[in-house]
């Protein structure tokens, strides 16, 4: 699966990731946390070709990712990142049959029909299929593009950020999605979060950044701890255990 090894990165001099190594396991649900300008997005970033590190190497089963072709890749490796702005008017299932590119170079069959009209059930928009996308509220808009990352049928599923900007209620909807998308499907899912209590209830691994480094690795039981979250953040916080994975950070 993917492993990041001793990756570096710099804008303008100034030190954006530095010497960070981890290995995101398969079929698990991963959260990156931290801070502002820890590093996350520029580390899902790298690790999905779309910026360059400085040094270091980043493997996808042991062979350099940058040794698979684009057209390979796509295949493989399906990224959904912070800013879609999309300029064309698409309903949402034009906008999900996008994810069969790699797959079908815009000419859909019968296959990727299915494959789009099982994206799109899994994500709950089968009804509302035929809705145009300015017509979505924000919740509704994060699924659509969810779905297509779904129907990309990639082994591993890589977002920077997906519940910017949605209430309480839509960011647990789209994060227990991405649990069963793990659970169901076998998938591995990286996700870069802000929510630290949705990565304890959700994640099986959170990855913790600070000062573009990696600060800890671990289940949530592992990292959810007073003295981790307290330096992470640089905050004073309470942690209430409410069971197994149900983890509350309130902070002071």
């Amino acid at each position: 699966m993917f492993e990041v090894k001793n990756i570096s990165k710099a804008y303008d001099g100034k030190t954006v990731l530095d010497d960070v190594s981890l290995r995101i396991e398969k079929s698990c649900l991963t959260g990156l946390i931290g801070a502002n300008g820890a590093g996350k997005s520029t580390l899902l970033s790298i690790m999905s070709r779309l910026t360059k590190q400085d040094s270091g190497d980043v493997l996808f089963d042991d062979k350099l990712i940058t040794e698979y072709k684009n057209s390979e890749i796509a295949k493989l490796v399906a990224v959904l990142r912070q800013a879609n702005n999309i300029n064309i008017r698409l309903t949402i299932r034009e906008l999900v049959a996008f994810g069969r590119f790699p797959h079908s170079k815009g000419r859909i069959r019968a296959d990727d029909n299915k494959i789009i009209d099982d994206a799109l059930e899994f994500l709950s928009l089968t009804e509302m299929q035929h809705k145009y996308l300015d017509e979505l509220s924000g919740g509704e808009r994060q699924r659509a593009l969810i779905a297509m990352v779904v129907a990309q049928d990639t082994q591993v599923v890589l977002l920077d950020e997906p519940l910017n900007n949605l209430d309480m209620k839509h960011a647990n909807a789209i994060m227990k999605t991405l649990r069963d998308l793990v659970d169901k499907t076998g998938r591995t899912v990286a996700i870069v979060l802000h929510d630290i209590n949705c990565a304890s209830y959700y994640c099986d691994q959170i990855v913790a950044l600070k000062n573009c480094k990696i600060a800890n690795i671990g289940t949530p039981n592992e990292i959810m701890t007073k003295e981790i979250i307290d330096n992470i953040f640089d905050i004073d916080c309470q942690i209430h255990e409410l069971c197994d994975r149900k983890v509350c950070v309130h902070f002071k």
